[in-house]
């Protein structure tokens, strides 16, 4: 049996994004909870317990490794994915210097096996 999380947190400003990503974590079973901006998920008082964040790094205003710095800065360590159009060897290190599970490049074949090797690792 998966450890599926509660609900995967989606952030990216664009919405077929947002809705094609719900539709395909949906038909896997997961709860897919989205946000169209950063300030939308910080706004929240309190993410669920064994959820999963699913981040596009390039957005307005805020990007995708400035979001989950301020999560860390409160405290927040739930499993973090990054999704870029263009994923480079830099971006990479920094993802990894705040702890980010995985980035992953568009198309996101891999976003469900990673979601769920993540998950399923955990104690």
């Amino acid at each position: 049996m998966s450890n599926a999380p509660d609900v995967i947190l989606l952030v990216d400003d664009d919405a077929a994004v947002r809705n094609a990503l719900k539709f395909s974590l949906g038909m896997e079973g997961f709860t897919v909870r989205l946000y169209a901006t950063p300030e939308a998920l910080l706004a929240e008082d309190e993410l669920p317990a064994g959820s999963c964040l699913v981040i596009d790094y390039r957005m307005p205003a805020i990007d995708g490794l400035e979001l989950v710095e301020r999560l860390r800065s409160r405290g927040v360590t739930l499993p973090v994915f990054l999704i870029s159009g263009r994923v480079t060897p830099s971006l990479r290190v920094r993802a990894a210097s705040l702890g980010i599970d995985g980035v992953l490049e568009k198309p996101l074949s891999e976003l469900v096996v990673s979601i769920r090797r993540v998950l399923d690792a955990r104690p």
